[in-house]
């Protein structure tokens, strides 16, 4: 091989480089693109346009644009990868970035970067980005100059590796390219990439790393699943939930479910009753207690799971975390759960005490009197099931909205819902939400808090190109609802805490072509979310509350169902 010596050569060079890539990339199930504008990243572009095996989407904001690739990667299952170009356009992605890094979606982070000749001398968009994202990443791969000194099987082998070890989090493949950028692809160097033979023509990676998949049995558990067990079920799969439900009914154990559980929360109102001196009593006679998921809500149900002291605590996820802030002793199963729960069978019995079953009726009972009729933060969580379609999905906003559906809707055992509970952020959540809409095909329901939607407001332009059915509701209460539930200094709460903004989202829906939907009772906002689904539409449906109505009515629910 001979070094790059003409302007033809590094453009031909270049794409040559990015082609094999992406290529091998390919080999490990990325099948969506995510590409924003830029020049120093054209070689990879151009590349993946042409790549029949890529579906390409674009967006003009990079911060955006990494959680909506989130969200492709949540609702498909398969890494997304990332094209931007070099500078902040590479640090935008840092958010989106942390949360798969906690929550476990594949992304791989492709940043375009100025080759080291350039780096700290001046040049123009030339920032540090070897590093850039500290130890957020699973894996992290620094490529040099692309060059014909290297060959192309070791460029295949090496992203075959990084490939073969992300099974959660992000990857980052920092990728130099020297100028000229531009220019038509040739053949002057087809026979470095001709090197790998049949490889082109197959659609298996260059480099095969196989782990062992068996999960073992853990060798008392026939004991143990006759004893008085309670599961406690965190984020998981809609599969996952369903599945773990029955197999906690056969076993005849209690279940205490978050909302992104989907279990069905066969004991619903959980964060409401927990605290009741029964529930208590009854809990505490659990012999073993088993976690599935991670990433609890509920306050209530997190202050009971880390005062839980049981002869055995189960944690079982398939990534490969502590994931237990109380730090309990017992066994961290790491293993994907339905697979887990196949190896683990049950023997068939009555429940062991129905207690909490009678304290969640006579809680739906107390929810029932205290909402009424009148439309509220509460009514909506409460009465939640009753907009979702059919066959569709849920995405979840975080702060008081999210509380108060984890507090007070049951939803269907199975239904997919979604949401950002790794870091927890109001950042990015309506283009996670179009990641998932658009990763699915399925109507989409979105339920978010006024600060998350005006956080990410520019995330319109991809909700408006979702070709399926979505509703995004937009709970306005003028400000952060969820410091009212927090002891915030009083004379600084407004101001620097709730920050109310007196803003609504008519102008909004109008400039990024949506419809804008602002009802006044349940039957109404019923009827705007149900004709969303049958006209197969994009709407914004804005819910206006009084500010501190949904904090003050979680609480008052909080103090009393004590007494139930």
């Amino acid at each position: 091989m001979t070094a790059l010596k003409t302007c033809s050569d590094h453009v031909e060079f270049n794409r040559r480089w990015a082609e094999v890539l992406l290529t091998a990339l390919s080999r490990h199930s990325v099948r969506d693109v995510c590409i924003a504008p830029g020049s120093r990243s054209t070689p990879l572009t151009l590349e993946a346009v042409i790549n029949d095996k890529f579906t390409c989407h674009t967006h003009f904001d990079e911060r955006s644009l990494g959680y909506f690739a989130l969200g492709l990667a949540k609702a498909s299952r398969h890494p997304v990868a990332i094209i931007v170009t070099s500078g902040t356009a590479a640090a935008n992605l840092y958010p989106a970035l942390i949360e798969a890094s906690l929550s476990g979606e594949r992304l791989v982070l492709l940043t375009a970067d100025r080759p080291p000749e350039q780096i700290d001398c001046g040049a123009n968009q030339a920032i540090r980005q070897n590093n850039m994202y500290a130890d957020h990443p699973a894996q992290t791969l620094h490529l040099p100059r692309p060059t014909p000194d290297i060959s192309a099987s070791w460029l295949t082998s090496a992203i075959d590796d990084a490939m073969a070890r992300l099974h959660f989090g992000a990857l980052h493949i920092n990728c130099p390219f020297a100028e000229p950028l531009y220019g038509e692809k040739e053949n002057i160097y087809v026979h470095w990439s001709e090197e790998l033979g049949t490889w082109w023509n197959s659609d298996a990676p260059w480099l095969r790393e196989e782990m062992p998949a068996a999960i073992p049995q853990q060798r008392d558990w026939f004991q143990w699943r006759r004893k008085k067990g309670v599961v406690v079920a965190g984020k998981m799969s809609a599969e996952d939930g369903a599945r773990v439900a029955e197999w906690t009914q056969s076993l005849g154990w209690l279940l205490l479910s978050d909302v992104l559980s989907q279990t069905g929360q066969p004991l619903p109102y959980a964060n409401l009753w927990l605290a009741h001196e029964q529930a208590q009593n009854v809990l505490r006679q659990a012999e073993i207690v088993v976690q599935f998921g991670s990433h609890l809500t509920g306050k209530q149900l997190l202050q009971w799971q880390a005062a839980c002291r049981p002869q055995e605590y189960w944690l079982i996820d398939p990534k490969p975390k502590r994931l237990d802030p109380a730090h309990h002793r017992g066994r961290r199963l790491i293993a994907n759960i339905s697979e887990w729960l196949m190896a683990h069978p049950t023997e068939p019995r009555s429940a062991w005490d129905d207690t909490l079953a009678q304290l969640s009726k006579k809680t739906k009972t107390y929810i029932m009197q205290k909402l009424g009729d009148s439309l509220s933060e509460a009514l909506l969580a409460y009465r939640l099931a009753e907009l979702l379609p059919h066959d569709g999905q849920l995405f979840l906003g975080n702060s008081l909205i999210l509380r108060l559906i984890d507090a007070l809707a049951q939803l269907p055992a199975g239904y997919s819902v979604y949401a950002n509970r790794g870091a927890s952020g109001i950042d990015g959540l309506l283009s996670a939400a179009a990641g998932v809409a658009r990763a699915s095909s399925k109507p989409t329901l979105a339920v978010v808090g006024d600060l998350s939607a005006l956080y990410d407001l520019n995330a319109l332009a991809l909700l408006r190109q979702i070709e399926s059915p979505l509703a995004l509701i937009v709970v306005n209460n003028n400000g952060g609802g969820i410091f009212s539930l927090l002891p915030t200094p009083k004379d600084e709460r407004e101001r620097y805490y709730c920050m109310p903004h007196d803003l609504d989202f008519s102008h909004a829906a109008t400039m990024f072509g949506m419809d804008y939907v602002t009802p006044e009772d349940w039957q109404t906002l019923k009827k705007s979310v149900h004709a969303v689904w049958r006209q197969n539409r994009r709407a914004v449906i804005e819910l206006r509350v009084p500010k501190s109505e949904g904090a003050e009515t979680l609480q008052a629910l909080l103090q009393n169902t004590g007494g139930l």
